[in-house]
């Protein structure tokens, strides 16, 4: 670790206070391994990748939890999302004016604002198409989560994930993780995506069964338009917040899905199954495609900058990765305001600005998510993007939520319930596997 004497730079602290590094004691364990002094913060370690890596997974693992809730709550998808935007890119923001700025800008590792003027487009392009797919993505599975379920979505999506973006990143990042135990933990997310497809099969049919216990009359009278947008006060008190309506349902009956389909913005009665699964398997190729971008982006493998221009720093990158993924997610959004996909209702921007309720909610997801790819990031830097995948284990994470906060599986036939434990089986495997796959960057 190259630092002062203190452990930090000095000029942290005013002349004459000897506070002897206690904020990267507190905050940074030595194992991290962070480098500083004449340059910015990087992770550097293997072990520093790896707890960068873990928070990431609780991040990204959580946020999709909380847009499911809202969505769920009857908050409508386009207004969720374009709050969810804002703080997503608000992270980017301070991650580079930080990290990106502590410490003196070289030639070989200028800071953030520096880069900003450098002739490094190419680069720039490829975090920039990251991230675009990444949006179109994330838009994706707002969707996929009412169709599919929050749990199965975020199992398909990361194993396309890994399967196809960490084969990508092992190329380019020159093989540097072994692949003898790389490509076994890839094959277990492969064999993942097909259990989540079969858990999502198996669990449509068992909400079939339960659906037809019920006569038709019953669930005609308890579904409301799809043309209202906002919930009255209360129809908002819903089953994940423990506000118990007049006649609760227990979760995982029939009168629970007719409940949820009575209060959730996104309709699913009637829809086909092949809606949801197309929508997932679509997310899971844009998935695959952000990080790959991302590491062409930090490392130019294909030498596509001019000679003596250094190439972009993690927290630049991720910069330019953010705009594009704001940008593309306010224009997709705002179009899909007046104009909605799969049944939403049409809304309007001045009713959106009114929608306070669970924009909190939605704000915090936006910073999970944006800290979350931005530690991602910084530990792909340091053992490889390939190993840095491991965070798409954050199914695990998701399907925590979704059991304790939604319901989901409550009921179900031992055939799903063997399905779906074989299926966490198989990701606990892999992400085990793909981690100790790790290398270090040279």
């Amino acid at each position: 670790m190259r630092k002062t004497n203190s452990g930090v730079p000095q000029n942290w602290f005013c002349s004459g206070m000897d506070l002897s590094a206690v904020p990267l004691l507190i905050f940074l364990p030595s194992e991290w391994n962070f480098s500083s002094g004449l340059n910015m913060y990087v992770v550097e370690s293997k072990g520093g990748a790896i707890a960068c890596m873990l928070l990431a997974l609780i991040f990204l693992g959580t946020w999709p939890a909380i847009l499911t809730l809202l969505e769920r709550r009857g908050r409508l998808p386009q207004h969720t999302y374009l709050d969810y935007s804002i703080t997503n890119f608000l992270a980017a923001i301070l991650i580079a004016l930080t990290f990106g700025q502590i410490g003196n800008s070289t030639p070989e590792m200028p800071n953030f604002l520096t880069q900003l003027s450098q002739d490094n487009w190419p680069c720039v392009l490829f975090a920039m198409t990251g991230g675009v797919v990444l949006s179109l993505g994330n838009l994706s599975t707002q969707y996929a989560w009412a169709f599919v379920g929050l749990s199965v979505t975020e199992v398909i999506t990361s194993s396309i994930t890994v399967v196809i973006g960490t084969t990508f990143n092992y190329f380019l990042d020159d093989k540097i993780n072994r692949a003898d135990i790389l490509f076994p933990g890839v094959g277990c997310f492969l064999i993942a995506v097909c259990l989540g497809a079969a858990v999502h099969s198996s669990n449509a049919a068992d909400n079939k069964v339960k659906l037809d216990s019920l006569s038709s009359d019953h669930i005609d009278a308890v579904k409301v338009s799809n043309t209202s947008m906002i919930p009255n006060e209360a129809a908002s008190k819903d089953l994940e917040n423990g506000n118990d309506p007049a006649q609760k349902a227990k979760a995982g009956t029939a009168g629970f899905l007719v409940q949820l389909e009575n209060r959730r913005s996104i309709k699913v009665f009637g829809k086909s199954t092949f809606i949801g699964l197309g929508i997932t398997f679509f997310a899971g190729v844009c998935f695959s495609l952000f990080s790959p971008a991302f590491n062409l982006a930090t490392n130019d493998q294909w030498n596509t900058l001019k000679t003596g221009v250094p190439h972009l720093v993690v927290y630049t990158a991720f910069f330019y990765f953010s705009l594009s993924c704001f940008v593309l997610a306010i224009i997709l959004n705002i179009t899909f305001l007046y104009h909605p996909v799969l049944g939403s209702p049409k809304t309007s921007f001045q009713a959106y600005l009114r929608d306070w309720n669970g924009r909190g909610w939605a704000l915090l997801a936006g910073l999970l998510c944006g800290f979350g790819n931005g530690l991602q990031f910084m530990g792909g830097q340091a053992a490889g993007y390939a190993a840095a995948d491991a965070v798409q284990a954050l199914p695990l994470v998701s399907t925590f939520w979704g059991v304790l906060l939604f319901g989901e599986y409550r009921k179900s036939s031992r055939r799903t319930y063997i399905l779906l434990f074989s299926m966490l089986f198989m990701f606990i495997t892999a992400i085990a596997v793909l981690m100790a796959s790790s290398g270090h960057r040279k």
